[in-house]
């Protein structure tokens, strides 16, 4: 019994609901037909999305004199999209996860249901290798001049580290997030142990107000640039190169990390920008997304008048399924024009850790070449 005729089949005949929801996964996919199916009582029931452009709540139909909910949308292969129904009953409502899903995704605000369509696979190198070696994590505590106060972390050395040696630097954004959500540690031990991307030291650094100390903000920049980077360098043996150094951060940490190294041209070599927040306006001041982006704007705007190479190496990342990718297209042809060498790579996916995770080999390998692809010198 395939899905979508289970479907029609099980509408006719309520009493086979068993039979079918146990011999299905859901959400049911069929080329590119996904159905998404709820069973229980309530007025009406919602699909709350995250995929741009198309409606963020559509209605699911009720099969006749049953409580089975269903929908069918089309979804392109290898798409991932997080998800959640929104139950609405007696004049309210309120989300829950997909209890047919296992499939899981978990952020800072909570976890969604995940649909896999044909030809999306979670990468093995981001799960758990047993034969991989297991770097290590400190504590990163740094006084700040800039910030008037404690700013931490944390810092990880790579299984082999010695002090014997000297190491490229990853300095990373929302260190917490990708530790916990995007499954960074697991990755790093298991690229650098594949020799995918030599072995580094990375700061996982964090912000307590990120959305306006990551809008570029010049005390951040400064942070990073005089503060951050000397203590690494007097803790741990770093090679002393720009192209030995990275700046890396998603969202509103793709535009700290970018407006970072505008403020010190020539001080951070390599970038990785994932989904960055790069709003801008072609015309007047007027800022569509909100109060909260209107630092950025303003950086985006001035970058726009008058483009300059901020690094040497700027790897970018962005879900076709985000709103962010017209801006992050539209950064990709004024980017390279000013001689640094860019890199976009696009996915089906949305604003979230896992699409960034996703995307964590090609971005690391391409900044940084291991010994399996380039010989670091």
């Amino acid at each position: 019994m395939s899905g979508r005729l289970g479907i029609e089949e099980l509408i006719k005949d309520p009493a086979k609901t068993k039979q079918f929801v146990e011999g299905h996964r859901f959400p049911l996919v069929e080329g590119t037909s996904s159905t998404f199916v709820w069973f229980g009582q309530a007025d009406a029931v919602s699909l709350r999305h995250w995929v741009f452009g198309l409606e963020s709540s559509t209605a699911l139909q009720r099969a006749p004199t049953s409580d089975l909910w269903y929908l069918t949308l089309e979804i392109p292969a290898a798409s991932r999209v997080e998800y959640k129904f929104e139950i609405h009953r007696g004049g309210g409502s309120e989300w829950v996860e997909d209890p047919l899903n296992p499939n899981r995704a978990r952020d800072p605000f909570g976890a969604n249901s995940v649909l896999q369509t044909h030809g999306y696979e979670v990468p093995l190198w981001a799960q758990p290798d047993a034969t991989a070696r297991h770097g290590t994590l400190l504590r990163l505590a740094v006084e700040s001049a800039a910030f008037g106060g404690l700013r931490t972390g944390a810092v990880y050395l790579p299984a082999r580290f010695r002090k014997t040696r000297q190491y490229p630097l990853l300095v990373i954004h929302d260190g917490s997030d990708y530790i916990n959500y995007a499954s960074m540690k697991t990755v790093l031990d298991n690229l650098i142990h594949s020799l995918v991307i030599p072995d580094l030291v990375v700061a996982f650094t964090d912000s307590p107000d990120r959305l306006t100390e990551y809008a570029s903000d010049e005390r951040h920049a400064r942070f990073l640039s005089e503060e951050l980077l000397p203590h690494l360098s007097s803790r741990f043996p770093l090679l002393d190169k720009p192209q030995a150094r990275c700046l890396m951060g998603a969202s509103f940490g793709a535009v700290a990390a970018f407006s970072t190294a505008w403020r010190y041209p020539g001080k951070w070599g390599r970038l990785l920008l994932q989904s960055g927040s790069f709003a801008f306006t072609d015309i007047g001041k007027h800022n569509r997304r909100g109060p909260l982006f209107d630092r950025v704007v303003e950086f985006v705007n001035a970058y726009r008048e008058k483009p300059s190479a901020v690094s040497e190496r700027v790897f970018m990342s962005c879900g076709v399924y985000e709103s962010l990718i017209y801006e992050n297209r539209s950064m990709l042809p004024m980017l390279s024009a000013t001689g640094m060498e860019v890199r976009l790579v696009e996915s089906r996916d949305g604003h979230n850790w896992e699409n960034w995770r996703d995307r964590l080999r090609e971005g690391l390998s391409w900044v940084f070449p291991g010994p399996l692809l380039l010989i670091y010198e």
